[in-house]
């Protein structure tokens, strides 16, 4: 039983029409290894039994001979996808106890497709944090590990990304706003791809920054992601902003053949100070795409520097406003009020107590930008270099160039604790070559490329045209091939 929960999707779904395991069995294999697996901090609140009679139900499905794309296969929800009847808190104290009477479109539609899932998982408060310290529940902690250091497995979507790297589920979901799926994914050496935004419904998950917020999965590999995001995916009228563009079968178009695709290389991704085996990791990346036919072709986006204050200002800015509703009136936890406190001081005290610091901080940012006399000097600043950075991508797009390569992260996952008391701006920094992909609006994939000199994953990420995720799949497929990338962390836990 034990093996079962290391397999990839692809290996479960044949095995299981091809009638040599149960989804049952399976289903049990990840519940033991969670059972297992505490230490990690992965999964916040578990759902066994619910997974184990949605296992029968698919077990039947499969001895009808109805099986849809995920029938039978055993996943994790980031807790701030909303599930009918199972605890949802955003890793937050305010929403303490809150049980959704609804189910998100994206969940919905996973379960549609025959998905198990197992439980919710470990995350940054309301997703905002890059190490998954913010969380109410404890940080969760990656598989990796170097000598008796304890790393952070990334944020937000860090539970994730730990379930997946130490095969408690065979796929788990996120949500990224400014790479909270491909930076974690790049700390614990899996896959994550944030696909254009629109492409999947935002009704159901908490919000964070409405214009930048979008699901995507988080798999062992490009194949998986593949055969994950096509059910994910696709209009949903409860989504304003929910896209009609037509959603193709992503995995059939994993061909392998990538000649005369033309890869560009960012020169301001070059950044001052860079790891140099990040700089060799990236070089390897485009010879190994020019070995499979592909033409690499230096570019320039030239409004990349201004991206981080950018983001910072407009995620902030609408998390602020996301944010109001959580006052222990119309939502949230509310504070006991003495005899002596009024209605104004149980609304600070509620937010106060229910609010960590990271939360708080982002609030208050996001309130200064978009008060009277600071709006037009930030927050439509803000917006206004979006649109320059946005153009930038449209004009390389438009020069022919079919993907943009870059590393996932500035470096490898870092010690928990590291950042914690030093300047905030430098975990903001985790982010300088993902928050480009949000800002635009474009799919962006993480993949695993190699190991730095400590043992530690790296990533690779590949950007990609606006709603071309089945392309830009297929390149992350020939790069996982080039790569050979194979490792998985040595069990501890």
């Amino acid at each position: 039983m034990a093996e079962y929960n290391s397999w990839t999707i692809a290996e479960a779904r044949d095995k299981l029409r091809a009638k040599e395991i149960t989804s049952e069995e399976l289903t049990l294999a990840c519940i033991s290894a969670i059972d297992n697996a505490d230490a990690l901090g992965a999964f916040v609140h578990k759902t066994p039994d619910e997974a184990i009679d949605q296992a029968k139900s698919a077990d039947l499905r499969l001895k009808q001979g109805d099986a849809p794309a995920l029938c039978g296969i055993p996943i994790g929800v980031k807790d701030l996808f909303a599930c009918k009847g199972v605890l949802t808190q955003a890793a937050s104290k305010i929403l303490e106890g809150f049980k959704p009477e609804y189910e998100s479109t994206v969940t919905q539609n996973l379960k549609n497709a025959g998905a198990i899932t197992l439980g919710k998982l470990n995350m940054d408060e309301f997703a905002m944090g890059s190490s998954n310290e913010t969380s109410v529940y404890g940080n969760a902690i990656n598989p990796w590990k170097v000598s008796d250091k304890v790393l952070t497995p990334g944020g937000s979507s860090g539970g994730s990304a730990s379930a997946v790297a130490a095969d408690l589920c065979l796929a788990a979901i996120g949500t990224d706003t400014g790479g909270s799926i491909r930076q974690p994914a790049a700390f614990t050496g899996i896959v994550g791809i944030k696909p254009t935004y629109g492409r999947c419904s935002r009704w159901g998950i908490v919000a964070f920054a409405s214009s930048l917020d979008q699901a995507g999965p988080m798999c062992k590999s490009v194949r998986d992601t593949a055969i994950m995001l096509e059910p994910m995916c696709g209009f949903d009228n409860k989504d304003s902003t929910s896209s009609e563009s037509q959603v193709p079968n992503f995995e059939a178009m994993l061909t392998g053949d990538i000649k005369g695709k033309k890869i560009g290389i960012p020169r301001e991704y070059r950044l001052e100070g860079m790891s140099p085996q990040i700089e060799s990791l990236w070089q390897d990346g485009a010879d190994m795409l020019r070995g499979a036919g592909a033409e690499i072709v230096d570019i320039s986006l030239p409004h990349t520097k201004y991206a981080l204050p950018a983001y910072y200002v407009i995620a902030p800015a609408e998390a602020s406003s996301n944010l109001a509703r959580y006052d222990g009136v119309r939502f949230g936890r509310r504070a006991t009020l003495s005899a002596s406190e009024n209605i104004t001081e149980m609304y600070e005290r509620s937010r106060s107590e229910g609010f960590g610091m990271e939360v708080q901080r982002r609030v208050m940012i996001g309130t200064y930008v978009l008060s009277a006399g600071f709006y037009d000097a930030y927050y439509n600043r803000a917006r206004k270099v979006r649109s320059l950075i946005k153009k930038d991508f449209e004009d390389v797009f438009a020069a022919g160039i079919d993907a943009i390569l870059t590393p996932t992260t500035p470096s490898a996952a870092f010690e928990l604790g590291k950042m914690e008391s030093a300047d905030p701006v430098e975990m903001y920094l985790n982010d300088v070559f993902t928050v480009t992909v949000n800002l635009a609006g474009l799919p962006g994939i993480s993949i695993p490329a190699g190991l730095n000199s400590e043992g530690l994953p790296l990533g690779l990420q590949l950007i990609g045209r606006p709603w071309e995720e089945g392309d830009l799949m297929n390149i992350a497929y020939t790069l996982e091939t080039a790569t050979g990338f194979s490792k998985k962390p040595e069990k501890w836990w």
